[in-house]
């Protein structure tokens, strides 16, 4: 490229500023970035630089992130110790799961809107309650750690999705309600890396398993 430059540097003995600096830029980033400095503009209208968010968030973010992720996670497991053990909270002890209670009777039962057809049949069935219990304890305990952040994340918007579907419209909104904001919510911790801060998601994401199934991450 020097070559190039240099048959440029003259038109019949005239002497040409050289523009041997631009083509000399060593690689294609280095070449954007030379470019950058004179396209750019400046002032209060210039463009804000495009920050790596999703890997170089400030340590106030990453443990805001982490206590948004380890607070999700806990409704979750409160929700599947409450069922199954009947602490009252929002379960009587009689209607526990080790009672014989089940835990999507109630809920699915009283579905409505224009999904009703498909929740209430399916209300209080053995497959439908071991799928709900073992979700919400998947679901609570992966977060918790912060492992498994995609799997939680996909399973987590999938089930607060689907409630959301059995109580339309919501009584305090036409159509949204805390469910949607969780699956967003959830979404949002994978795709950040929340676990990889108080808690196990780093490690997780160096095991065999996770480097052969990277949607274990």
């Amino acid at each position: 490229m020097g070559d190039i430059a240099n048959d440029h540097d003259s038109i019949n003995g005239t002497p040409m500023p050289s523009t041997a600096p631009l083509l000399m830029v060593p690689d294609t980033a280095a070449r954007r970035a030379a470019d950058s400095r004179h396209a750019a503009p400046t002032g209060r209208h210039a463009l804000p630089p495009v920050a790596p968010v999703l890997h170089e968030q400030s340590p106030a973010v990453r443990y805001l992130l982490a206590g948004i992720r380890i607070a999700l996670g806990w409704i979750f497991l409160w929700a599947f110790l409450d069922k199954l053990f009947g602490w009252g909270s929002a379960t009587a002890p009689a209607k526990s799961v080790l009672n014989g209670g089940s835990p999507t009777q109630g809920f699915l039962s009283s579905a409505k809107g224009p999904f009703s057809g498909l929740f209430q049949p399916i209300a209080g069935g053995y497959l439908t309650d071991v799928l709900f219990m073992a979700a919400l304890l998947a679901i609570g305990g992966t977060l918790i750690l912060g492992i498994a952040m995609r799997p939680a994340a996909t399973g987590g918007a999938a089930l607060t999705v689907l409630m959301w579907a059995a109580v339309l419209p919501p009584t305090s909104n036409p159509f949204l309600d805390e469910h949607l904001v969780y699956a967003a919510i959830l979404i949002v911790l994978a795709l950040l890396d929340a676990g990889d801060t108080l808690g196990l998601g780093r490690a997780w994401s160096t095991t065999p398993l996770v480097r052969r199934a990277a949607w274990l991450r």
